[in-house]
């Protein structure tokens, strides 16, 4: 079966369109693409030479492509047979929420004071990512939400203010949805395990209202957990120590910080 049938469910009308001013980008950016709306099953196998006659490209920015994805986490290399989509499990996922939530709460417990103002042009280019991204999730429409969301978030990103933990948060969020759109595909029920509250949030950080955001943060993880879990019968991790208390926390409050644990650090 070719590459492009086995990978969307559907026959290809025609070729995808990679625009040839930067094919190693472009080729990894479709994949991942396909990778985040689960059109790429788990599990599933491929040769260069397969993306290669996909993409109507040569093999060496395919190659370059896929190295550069697998290198990020989002593809498995196998010597001698090409590469795989990965099969995150769902202590995988959990990790995954779990590390977006500690980032996240650290970003925020070190923000003093109320955050500045967006300007006017940041805040109505927010507002178009947030309401894209809603009409996607309350229409179950994962092949757009998949896209929306992740540049919703992207921009927003830019509130940590270090390119650095945008970056880190983008690719858990390529992980999210790899791990999630794998059981979502092909229900008609998605927006049940779709969350669609972009706007409110940017209602909150446009009120400067620092401790909204932050709890409806914590909050969205959390929910993100119990959708995931209702959808793959798998049982709510236990929360780490500390981290009940914060995942409890009513919108508007922000939990107090922990006090410096007196005990020396361990050793790598």
């Amino acid at each position: 079966m070719p590459f492009g049938a086995a990978a969307s469910g559907r026959h290809l009308t025609g070729p995808p369109v990679v625009q040839r001013s930067s094919l190693r980008e472009q080729v990894a950016a479709a994949l991942r693409d396909e990778l985040m709306a689960g059109r790429l099953g788990a599990g599933r196998h491929f040769t260069v030479k397969e993306i290669a006659e996909l993409y109507g490209v040569s093999a060496t920015p395919v190659r370059e492509a896929l190295v550069d994805l697998a290198a990020q986490g989002m593809l498995v290399v196998e010597p001698g047979r090409g590469f795989s989509v990965p099969q995150f499990t769902w202590d995988d996922f959990v990790d995954i929420v779990e590390a977006r939530s500690l980032v996240i709460d650290g970003i925020f417990r070190r923000l003093t004071g109320r955050p500045a103002a967006l300007a006017p042009a940041v805040a109505a280019s927010l507002r178009l990512r947030a309401d894209a991204a809603v009409r996607a999730a309350r229409a179950g429409r994962l092949d757009v939400l998949v896209g929306c969301d992740r540049r919703f978030w992207a921009e927003l990103g830019a509130f940590a203010g270090n390119h650095r933990i945008s970056d880190y948060l983008d690719w858990l969020r390529v992980q999210y949805w790899i791990f999630a759109a794998g059981y979502l595909r092909g229900r008609d029920d998605v927006a049940r395990f779709c969350w669609s509250r972009h706007l409110e949030l940017v209602e909150l950080i446009e009120a400067r209202d620092q401790s909204g955001v932050h709890a409806m943060l914590l909050a969205y993880n959390q929910e993100s957990l119990e959708q995931m879990s209702a959808l793959c019968g798998r049982p709510l991790p236990e929360p780490p120590t500390g981290a009940d208390k914060a995942s409890r926390q009513q919108p508007g409050q922000v939990p107090p910080p922990r006090e410096a644990d007196p005990r020396p650090a361990a050793t790598q």
